[in-house]
């Protein structure tokens, strides 16, 4: 687990503006809700993959104002004293409720819910969509990527291309856990546990002088596993013929040899004949060089001879779609013990909200245990599983589903209960399982690239007529 560090001042200046107003207008103690969401998959994908929650939690648990925090916000000359002193005594007190971290989510479903003092829930916005925006983002783009290479491992590669050393360590944590192999990241290995490994580059035969030499330095050192880069002269004529040498004078209990440039298909094909002539069969075949799903998906579909891949760019940037696009939106506030729902409208359908406290449920076939449909609804509702259940869509009323032999798991779990953990948290290796489990649940059809059978989330009809009632019954004075 990586060590605590104290990241409050990792806010947009608006929300210190708003705490401030919120303070001298005497609101500072109004309870109020906030969701975090998402509206669209990346990539036009089928769903996406919740992560970022750890970084979240060690950020809450070390929420705090310091002197030099302070004196910073007195220079800006923006804030009074009292609001100062207030500061200077912050902690969380919220309760805050999540969907653990490699859970395939859908949009519009609350992955975070964040409950408490208006003036807490509202500077954490920009810390809590960081976290989770730039890890889901990842966690989404490996999965596609993994699932392309058809059950050969995929070695996350991106450090040197990420954005920042940040974006490089958490990005690698968010590969491994939706199914990365590991990572070239040796802090992530560190601060994360994610596998850190890796062989050699185009330098180290360039510094010998000749290639033969190079592997057989390197095959000196590494008698365990060897792994030799093919590509820096000539794959076929001097790569191959100069690792297989090498190989069978040395005899290392494992070898592979990895190419990194070129048509990487025909010439995968081209060294694997060249290995088994020579007879070694176990010798393994690494493709690398900015590969994505795609990419990959149409190597193997031309029967290239790969065993196993390493990603960069395009994994630790998710380059196809490098924004996630989730939100932070006020949803109730609290007033005299009761909660009332707050809507956003906006001419774009997409950014009208859902209003008040809710939660996701997922309903899962009896007999397959695979998730046939989600709901988000009002915290206080409940499903009885022994009865049919009928999901409510106005819009499509001539497609209504109606779900038997079912049961139902809420989505998000309690992570502070008034700013104490009550999570129980995972390990990187836990979490990492736990989304291979999850990802299980769903159906090959909704996992597609292209065009993926739209999984059905609704809302309950009491959500949907109270959202309803807010759109037609507001004042727009």
């Amino acid at each position: 687990m990586i060590k605590s560090h104290n990241m409050t001042m990792l806010v947009d200046f608006y929300e210190l503006t708003m705490a401030s107003g919120y303070f001298e207008s005497g609101k500072k103690d109004t309870i109020a809700y906030f969701d975090v969401f998402y509206r669209r998959n990346p990539d036009g994908g089928g769903f996406a993959i919740a992560a970022g929650l750890q970084t979240v939690i060690d950020y809450v648990k070390n929420l705090n104002f310091s002197e030099e925090d302070i004196e910073y916000l007195r220079k800006k000359g923006s804030f009074s004293e009292e609001f100062l002193d207030y500061l200077k005594n912050f902690k969380c007190t919220c309760d805050i409720w999540a969907i653990p971290e490699g859970t395939p989510v859908f949009p519009g479903e609350p992955l975070i819910t964040i409950r408490g003092p208006l003036i807490e829930a509202q500077l954490m916005e920009t810390y809590i969509l960081l976290a989770v925006n730039h890890q889901s983002l990842i966690a989404t783009k490996t999965n596609r990527i993994v699932r392309a290479a058809e059950g050969r491992p995929v070695m996350e590669f991106g450090s040197r291309r990420a954005h920042g050393e940040s974006a490089a360590i958490v990005g690698a944590r968010a590969a491994y856990i939706a199914g990365a192999a590991g990572t070239a990241c040796v802090k992530a290995d560190i601060d994360y546990g994610v596998p850190a490994t890796g062989t050699m580059a185009h330098s180290w035969v360039q510094v010998f002088g000749d290639e033969l030499t190079a592997f057989r330095e390197y095959a000196k050192q590494h008698t365990d596993n060897c792994s030799l880069l093919v590509d820096t002269y000539d794959v076929l004529k001097s790569g191959v013929p100069n690792a297989i040498k090498v190989f069978k004078e040395f005899n290392p209990e494992k070898m592979s040899i990895r190419i990194d440039s070129g048509d990487i298909t025909y010439l995968s094909r081209s060294a694997r004949k060249m290995l088994d002539e020579a007879g070694l069969f176990e010798c393994k075949i690494i493709a690398s060089n900015s590969l994505d799903e795609y990419l990959i998906r149409d190597m193997l579909i031309q029967d290239a001879a790969i065993d196993s891949f390493g990603v960069g760019e395009k994994m630790i940037t998710a380059k196809s779609e490098p924004v996630f696009g989730g939100v932070y939106k006020l949803v109730a506030v609290e007033e005299d013990g009761e909660i009332k729902p707050r809507i956003k409208i906006s001419e774009n359908i997409e950014k009208i909200t859902n209003p008040g406290f809710k939660k996701a449920v997922r309903f899962y076939d009896k007999n397959t245990n695979k998730a046939i449909a989600d709901l988000i609804m009002l915290a206080d509702e409940t499903i009885d599983e022994n009865k049919p259940y009928k999901l409510f869509n106005p819009e499509f009323v001539w497609k209504k589903k109606i779900i038997n032999d079912f049961y139902v798991k809420e989505l998000a779990k309690p992570i502070f209960k008034q700013g104490k953990l009550v999570y129980n948290e995972r390990n990187t290796e836990e979490i990492r399982e736990y989304c291979k489990e999850q990802l299980d649940t769903l159906w090959p059809e909704v996992k597609r690239f292209e065009n993926p059978h739209q999984y059905y989330v609704d809302l309950s009809e009491k959500l949907w007529k109270l959202k309803n009632d807010l759109l037609e019954g507001h004042n727009f004075k």
